[in-house]
Parts: C-alpha cells; structure tokens; sequence
C-alpha cells in the first residue's frame, strides 16, 4: 500500500491532522494493516469504484467516516483501490459534522449519511480528476465550504492544548480549574466534542505519547519508554497497550503491520 501526504490549506490546519491519500497495488492478504486507537475522527473519501476495504471483517464499498475507535481495527484495503484520508485533531471533526462524538464512537458510517448527496457528488468529481493533487485541492475545498467556524468551543480548544502540550500528563483538577466548570459539565463537553470523558482522553493522549517515544528512541529500553511517557509502573504501561493494540509493547515493537 502506498500512502503520500500532502500540504493543508491554513484555514484548516487548526481543524484537520492529516491528508493524504492510501492506494493498495497488493493482494488484500498482502495489505492487512492493525490501525490503533486515537481521539481522532477520520473520512475516507474513495474515488475508485473498486470497494474501499474490508474493517473488522465488513466490506465498505463507498466512502465512509470512522469515528474515535476504543479498540485496533484491522484493515484490509482491495486491490486497486485508492482513498483520500482526513484525519481530524481531537475534538475538531464537530465544526464539519455537527453530531454528538459520544453517539457515534465506535462506529463506521458512510460519508452519505453525513453529508448527503454531496458525498457522491465529491467522488463523481475525484473519479473524473485527473491526479491526486487535483484530488485533494477540490476536497479541501468541500471541507471549507462545510467549516463551522462559529462551533469552536474555546474552553475545550484550551484543555486539548494544554493536554497536547503536557503530552497528556497535566491533571485533571488542572482542566477543570482553568476552565471554571464542574467536573461533570467538563465531561459533557469533552464527550460531545471528542466523544471521551477528559479522564479517558488523558489516559488515551500519553498512550500516544509513548508511541512517539518508540519511534524517536529506538535504543531505549521499554522501561526507559514508559518512565518517560508519565507511566508510574510497568504495569499499567504494559495494561494501556494491550488494550489500545492487542499487544504487549515489545510486541508492537517488532511486528510491522501496526499503523501508528
């Protein structure tokens, strides 16, 4: 499977991670990736007529949107098929899909229950493109059109800052005290945004730390890794990622199908 990122427009950077498009050259056997729990919404746009991928054993055949996934999924892309990725930041997918994120966690749904006839209208017009920049311009000027600047809710944008900027270690009291609200109504919030409880996105935001730490320290030992990540003990390292991969973290270290 070949995968090729390209540039966000600026007025979208605040909203989306990543673009890039997947294409899948192999036999479906060949191609079977696990992609690994986040707080992030992605859209697959499919601008082929081949099916998109089989996910935990279900075929999709049209463009579909994944929402925060509690558990590895298991990819198998068909051959000859091709998408358009979005990743969104945590909490951004709200200002283009104006549905609760806690409703929909741990669920796949087509693009066209979401955006309607447009959907099949944008991969009419990526089909009939003639490459993929062309592609990805003509999406990222959908997303535009879709953006609800107004949605933006600055108390919940300052506590995803701050939890990237701590790599997921700032505490909770400290959430709530900048923010002035209760515990719980902080928790609606976080649940209507990002679909988790802050709790949960803390605990799901130093996993992913500590997967940044595996790539960029590759001579440290897995001790060394979970010190470094904010991990009191190995035990709950070891417990976190048995639950977000399957594996233990000297699994997810050597075995090459893992997406992160």
């Amino acid at each position: 499977m070949h995968i090729q990122s390209y540039p966000i427009l600026s007025a979208l950077q605040p909203y989306i991670k990543l673009i890039c498009t997947m294409e899948c050259d192999d036999d479906a056997d060949t191609s079977y990736i696990r992609v690994l729990p986040d707080a992030c919404v992605e859209v697959f746009v499919n601008y082929t007529s081949t099916p998109v991928a089989i996910i935990s054993d279900e075929l999709h055949k049209r463009s579909i949107v994944t929402f925060r996934m509690s558990q590895p999924m298991d990819v198998k892309m068909r051959k000859g098929a091709g998408v358009i990725a979005i990743c969104f930041h945590p909490g951004m997918a709200y200002n283009f899909i104006q549905l609760p994120m806690h409703v929909l966690s741990d669920t796949m749904i087509a693009l066209a229950d979401i955006w309607g006839r447009m959907a099949a209208e944008i991969e009419e017009k990526m089909a009939g493109s003639g490459n993929n920049e062309a592609r990805v311009s003509l999406l990222q000027k959908y997303l535009l059109k879709e953006l609800m600047k107004d949605n933006d809710d600055l108390q919940i944008v300052h506590c995803l800052r701050q939890v990237s900027l701590s790599a997921g270690l700032i505490p909770l009291g400290r959430l709530v005290c900048d923010t002035g609200l209760s515990q719980r109504h902080l928790s609606r919030k976080f649940q209507e945004y990002v679909g988790l409880s802050p709790k949960e996105y803390l605990r799901v935001s130093r996993f992913i730390c500590s997967l940044a730490h595996l790539k960029r320290y590759p001579a440290f030992s897995l001790t060394e890794i979970a010190h470094k990540s904010g991990y009191y003990d190995q035990a709950h390292f070891i417990r976190d990622y048995k639950d977000y991969t399957g594996y233990t973290p000297g699994q997810v270290v050597r075995i090459r199908h893992i997406l992160y």
